[in-house]
């Protein structure tokens, strides 16, 4: 990109919606800077595949910033002890998937990079139509901290303060995976699995809602694979019955 070109921070989690996101920020002329988070997740599955997805797009720095947030869990992401939610996202309730003040705090030290670095957008993958069960992923939100960011930093105060653009936050998952592929995202190299198998678990909510898409979009080898099928034993053979 030529030095003139406006700069974006990128919140990069490794999964499909961010690097989506970041995928049309390059598409928009910007030169961008990726941001991760090592906040005590259950793997370290998406780290990897955000430093592949920032090699993938070119990405002039990408920083990843430690913050514990499982220091004292409240989500089945940070603790261990609670199961993975594999059963469906039920209307009117936050899944245990969600990570108390997980995107205040993130977009926080985002717009503080982004203010250092004179960037015009954070760039944010968030969705409100699949996880809608989550409270910071909401347009609502959005505004808000918005507002906050204009009043919070010098930036702001003289009128020119990053922006906060989630483009995927009204798009399903079947328009966000087909907007990956008009863009060249490299999908396969993505993680959205909550697990942290040498394979996506195909089971888990996150799985369950990239398959469907993927498979919906005409792209199902990019699905999880099916897992592995076991022959049941033969049932054993009957004994003729002892002698008299």
């Amino acid at each position: 990109m030529p030095a003139s070109a406006p700069t974006s921070v990128v919140l990069l989690s490794g999964g499909l919606d961010s690097a989506t996101a970041c995928a049309l920020a390059r598409e928009a002329g910007h030169r961008l800077i990726g941001l991760s988070f090592d906040y005590g997740q259950r793997h370290r599955r998406e780290l990897g595949a955000a430093a592949l997805v920032a090699q993938a797009l070119g990405l002039e720095e990408h920083h990843t910033v430690a913050v514990n947030l499982a220091a004292w869990g409240g989500s089945a992401l940070t603790d261990p002890t609670m199961a993975l939610p594999s059963a469906g996202l039920a209307a009117g309730t936050i899944p245990s998937t969600y990570v108390p003040g997980r995107n205040t705090v993130f977009i926080a030290i985002g717009l503080s990079l982004a203010e250092a670095r004179g960037a015009e957008r954070l760039v944010l993958g968030v969705n409100a139509v699949d996880y809608s069960g989550y409270p910071d992923c909401r347009p609502d939100y959005l505004e808000a901290f918005q507002s906050l960011a204009d009043l919070a930093s010098r930036s702001g105060r003289q009128g020119h303060g990053t922006r906060l653009w989630a483009p995927l936050v009204h798009w399903s998952k079947t328009e966000i995976v087909r907007q990956a592929l008009r863009l060249n995202v490299p999908i396969a190299a993505t993680w959205s699995c909550y697990g942290g198998g040498s394979q996506p678990c195909g089971v888990c909510d996150s799985c369950r809602i990239r398959d469907a898409a993927l498979i919906e979009a005409g792209r199902p080898e990019l699905a999880s694979p099916p897992a592995p099928h076991t022959t049941p034993a033969a049932p054993p053979l009957e004994q003729p019955p002892p002698s008299p």
